[in-house]
């Protein structure tokens, strides 16, 4: 691991995918596993302290971006105002940054780096609108099967299936405007009758597993699978 000392608040160090395997972390929990993500943390800090005399103590500033070999981390160490409401955050000048301890992330990042906070959050608020669910299918039979139990349902606005590791994943988002909480929930049940539920996140699926139907699932499987007559 390469470490950098920017100043006496600020520590940037770097760390190889090969790096964070020899430590005994897989590079998808990394990003999907927050209990590991953590952990793979803590002990590059602990690396950092040893090394850099870097002493954590209360909020820290925490950049991670990904490169094409490894992780570049850079940390800046905050403090909690007298009064207890701002988080105050070194700036480059030496000057501080006052950021109120409930305001959104969001907005720290606009604050800070100039990010437009807005569309962010607008892309949030469109992701967490509808309930979706990924569900693992061993066989491919299983599939075809509850494509035809499905022959018309409304209410599902996305059905995307994913290829990965001799198993079938269906991520399905509903819709909250057609289907009220009840009645996603029995959909669920139904989905479950042929399939398995699975922590596989929409992300990882999208970055490790093969796609094989971007949308319209179960039309599609129904016109390559028809039932025998």
């Amino acid at each position: 691991m390469e470490i950098e000392r920017i100043n006496e608040n600020t520590v940037k160090f770097y760390i190889s995918y090969i790096d964070i395997e020899d430590r005994g972390f897989e590079r998808e929990e990394i990003w999907y596993n927050r209990e590991r993500s953590e952990q793979l943390f803590w002990q590059m800090m602990d690396e950092v302290n040893y090394k850099e005399d870097f002493n954590v103590e209360g909020p820290l500033w925490i950049q991670v971006q990904a490169m094409e070999k490894g992780l570049e981390i850079l940390v800046t160490k905050a403090q909690v105002s007298k009064d207890g409401d701002n988080i105050e955050l070194p700036a480059e000048d030496g000057s501080t940054i006052d950021i109120p301890v409930d305001k959104k992330i969001e907005n720290i990042l606009e604050d800070k780096f100039g990010q437009s906070a807005e569309n962010k959050q607008d892309e949030n608020d469109d992701a967490e609108e509808n309930l979706w669910v990924v569900v693992n299918f061993k066989d491919f039979e299983d599939v075809i099967q509850l494509s035809h139990y499905f022959q018309e349902l409304d209410g599902i606005t996305e059905e995307i299936l994913y290829h990965y590791a001799d198993n079938y994943y269906l991520y399905i988002e509903f819709s909250e405007e057609i289907l009220d909480e009840n009645l996603q929930e029995n959909l669920i049940s139904q989905i479950l009758e042929f399939s398995s539920d699975s922590d596989a996140t929409i992300y990882f699926l999208e970055e490790y597993g093969k796609k094989i139907f971007e949308k319209d699932t179960f039309a599609q499987v129904r016109s390559y699978f028809p039932v025998n007559t």
